[in-house]
Formats: C-alpha cells, sequence, structure tokens
C-alpha cells in the first residue's frame, strides 16, 4: 500500500505540471499526508457523487456531497451539497434512482464553478468514498477537460475495506454484500435514504470510522493501511 502512495504522490507533481493556472493547479501543489498518518488525527474528506450514468466518457456529474472528518469524528458544519447545471436533459432511468429533476438541475451551478469549492475542501487531504471509480474517474474527466490534467488523490474506498474484511474472517461475499447501505448494519449503524449525495458521503463517513475503530480499537490506524487499490 505504502508503494502506491508514493506512486500518488509521483502522479501528483506530474498532474502538477501538466494543469493549467487555476484551481486545480493550486490543490495539486498542496503535498498529500504522510502515510504514516494517524487517521484519528487527520482530516479526511468523504465525498459522494449522483450522475446521468456509470460512464465518465458519456455521462456527468449531477450533484456533489460532502463532509469532512476531523479528529476522527464527522464534523456535521462541514457538510456540503450542490446540484450540478447541466447541458443536456436529465435521463428518466437515472431521475429515478436520484430523484434530481431537469429543473432542479437547471437552478443549479455549472461544473466549473462548484470544483474549486471541491478542491479548496480536499487540498491535502485523502479522498473518502465507496466505491472509488465514480468519484475518482468522473473528477478527473471534468479536470481533464476544464484544467488539461488528471485529478490526483489519495483514497479511502469503504467498499474495498469492506472486501479487505469478508476475506480476512474468511467470509464468503454475496451479491451485493459490499454495497453501503448492506455493510453499515453489520456495523449497527441506522439506514438513511440511498441515491443523495450529501446523504450517502454521510454514511460512508460514518462507515469508515466505524470499520477503523472495529480493526484498530483504541490504537492508531496508519493512512497507508486504508489506501485503496486503485
Amino acid at each position: 500500500m505504502f508503494t502506491r502512495f508514493l506512486g500518488k504522490e509521483y502522479q501528483r507533481k506530474k498532474a502538477l505540471a501538466q494543469a493549467a493556472p487555476g484551481p486545480l493547479a493550486e490543490y495539486l501543489a498542496t503535498p498529500f499526508p504522510d502515510k504514516n498518518s494517524d487517521c484519528r488525527e487527520i482530516e479526511i474528506v468523504a465525498i459522494d457523487l449522483e450522475t446521468t450514468g456509470l460512464d465518465p466518457r458519456k455521462d456527468v456529474i449531477l450533484s456533489i456531497g460532502l463532509v469532512h472528518i476531523e479528529q476522527f469524528s464527522v464534523k456535521l458544519s462541514t457538510a456540503w451539497h450542490s446540484i450540478v447545471r447541466i447541458d443536456r436533459d436529465i435521463p428518466g432511468e437515472s431521475a429515478v434512482i436520484h430523484q434530481i429533476t431537469d429543473d432542479q438541475s437547471a437552478a443549479g451551478a455549472p461544473i466549473e464553478e462548484l470544483l474549486p469549492e471541491v478542491f479548496a475542501r480536499m487540498a491535502g487531504k485523502p479522498m473518502l468514498v465507496h466505491y472509488s471509480p465514480i468519484e475518482q474517474n468522473f473528477i478527473s474527466a471534468a479536470c481533464q477537460r476544464l484544467y488539461g490534467a488528471p485529478f490526483v488523490v489519495p483514497i479511502i474506498d469503504t467498499l474495498e475495506i469492506g472486501q479487505r474484511v469478508f476475506v480476512r474472517r474468511n467470509h464468503t461475499i454475496q451479491p451485493g454484500d459490499l454495497r453501503l447501505f448492506n455493510l453499515r448494519p453489520r456495523y449497527n449503524l441506522p439506514q438513511y435514504k440511498a441515491h443523495n449525495a450529501l446523504s450517502d458521503a454521510l454514511a460512508t463517513a460514518e462507515l469508515f470510522l466505524a470499520m477503523a475503530d472495529n480493526l484498530y480499537p483504541g490504537r492508531p490506524c496508519r493512512l497507508g493501511e486504508f489506501l485503496s487499490n486503485r
């Protein structure tokens, strides 16, 4: 895991050299936290996206929700949620899932106005997600289009942590076992309504804290132990 972290630092510097001056370059100029940092002491940003589909080459971000973890607690005063104004109609099958309408999207802000807020909050912090390809790939695709460089960030993925726990305990993984709202009851966490970016970010933050405390009760849990395989 540590070598992947060092790879992220290399990727950060490489992307910084490619990025046009602006919000992404300012974000990339901030070094990532040390791999030996105790997750109980550093700031982590949990983020979730709702999108029109799963392919960042043709689909777009519809909403962004995030919340910070500070001193191993969810800092509710940092909660932030925004609807993205897009340049197309929202597919009906997508709207059924996330409940975002064309009128709501039209009242939102374009992604280029929202990403600077995301970068300012995330500079120098790990990104916490559940199933990292969505957030990583969609934000990176937007960055390539707007700034000419990819989005690089150290990632903690609760889906990957859940998978490791199943394997470590020799448990068979059934279809759906690693979904966010199927993992939460295993840690005695309440259920929230799914497919709202902010509530999903909050649900991910809570799940991570419960997982980390379960794996490392009362002792340091190093960032390098949680970094994503991706």
